[in-house]
């Protein structure tokens, strides 16, 4: 098999982490299989090289950034390759670059165009493990880039899709992708498998085992993604095709964002037109608008309420400032939570959202908004009851089993 796996910061922390790594690399490498790996910088080192480029000034040159930041990629690769070496394989350290990972020109957030697998694919054959810097690449003219958060993980799924391996596997911190927040609910369950659909929601309401952009690119270049930990040996979670999963739970996990706000524009004039000049505004200012409720007009006047991301809140209130004079009021509230209700099986069944609300008034908790697709349910709910109904909900649905 050709495996792609990734380390994440906490999991190259330390040389004694390295190490760790590299006995588990030789371990999958002993079962025959050719394995590329992609590491994140030690944990905590991206913040400190980031903190380097303000000494010197407030505002550096993003190309002069990913110069920096990406250094801490190489660091751990050529560590870990060191590590390997010494254990008596084969290995080579790559940078972004060396691996062939092409990207477009946004510096610090950058998206990877192409990868060229000619060395890599002639790494493998000769036996190497090759260790590959995440979280980088180049542009055609050879400018270093970096991919944003999330970006070694990013990398893997590339090189993964590039190089059409069996499985990519991201190590991190945690065991896999649970029903629920544990912290929140000790009665989570782990998820053993689930579809890239219902993972993408998961990831976009507030699950942070991955972010959305790595599966993503996972479904569209049909990579298997398992996430598990690399400080034990429980099985992961396998993120898949749905058609790979035999049977489908009407509910496979609950997930909770407290970093949102809500905005309510009330007496909005009542006319074609009116929600693409506002949501236009807010677009270009490249603030993601997510729940949105349109109240039926009366008088020639309607209102509008939706959620924004908490740290787009003032630059919200700059945007809407031109629109104060043509409402009736426009209002801003921090003091919510969305809570979502995720699963595939949701499709095929109904009442699931029933349920909810039922199990919600119960506990006396209002739903101030409420939005859904085919696998999704989400509700805005006041922040202080945000933990109770996640308990609450992952009981109504028997998650524990």
């Amino acid at each position: 098999m050709l495996i792609v796996q990734k380390y994440g910061g906490t999991s190259v922390g330390d040389c004694e982490r390295i190490q760790n790594v590299a006995k588990r690399v030789v371990e999958s490498k002993e079962k025959g299989n050719s394995l590329v790996v992609v590491v994140s910088a030690m944990s905590g080192e991206t913040d400190k090289l980031l903190g380097y480029t303000k000494f010197f000034s407030r505002l550096p040159k993003e190309r002069e950034v990913d110069m920096v930041l990406s250094a801490g990629e190489r660091v751990t690769s050529a560590l870990l390759a060191i590590a390997l070496e010494e254990m008596g394989y084969k290995a080579i350290s790559l940078s972004g670059r060396a691996a062939g990972i092409v990207t477009d020109t946004s510096h610090t957030k950058a998206r990877i165009e192409e990868i060229d697998t000619t060395y890599l694919n002639e790494l493998l054959a000769k036996d190497y493990i090759v260790v590959v810097a995440g979280f980088q690449g180049v542009t055609e003219k050879g400018e270093v880039t970096t991919l944003g958060r999330g970006g070694s993980d990013l990398s893997a799924v590339a090189l993964a899709g590039a190089l059409q391996a069996d499985l990519c596997e991201i190590y991190t911190d945690v065991d896999g992708v649970y029903t629920t927040d544990p912290r929140i609910e000790p009665k989570a369950k782990k998820i053993d498998k689930i579809s890239y659909d219902e993972m993408l929601e998961l990831a976009s309401m507030g699950a942070k085992v991955l972010l959305n952009r790595s599966v993503e690119m996972a479904k569209k270049l049909n990579v298997n993604l398992v996430t598990r930990s690399s400080f034990n040996y429980n099985e992961g979670t396998l993120i898949t095709k749905e058609e790979e999963i035999m049977e489908h739970p009407i509910v496979s996990g609950i997930a909770l964002d407290k970093n949102q706000a809500r905005v309510s524009i009330c007496n909005v004039e009542d006319r074609p037109g009116i929600a693409a000049e506002i949501f236009g505004a807010l677009s270009e200012a490249n603030i993601n608008v997510d729940m949105i409720v349109q109240t039926i007009g009366r008088d020639g006047k309607t209102d509008l309420d939706f959620t924004i991301p908490e740290v787009e809140l003032e630059n919200t209130k700059r945007v809407l400032k031109a629109f104060e004079g043509s409402v009736e009021s426009i209002d801003y509230d921090s003091d919510i939570a969305k809570v979502s209700i995720v699963g595939v099986g949701m499709k095929s069944h109904s009442g699931v959202a029933a349920r909810a609300f039922q199990a919600l008034a119960e506990d006396n908790i209002n739903i101030m908004m409420i939005s859904t697709s085919e696998i999704k349910i989400s509700m805005v709910i006041r922040l202080k009851y945000a933990e109770l109904a996640i308990r609450t909900l992952h009981s109504v649905y028997q998650l524990e089993k």
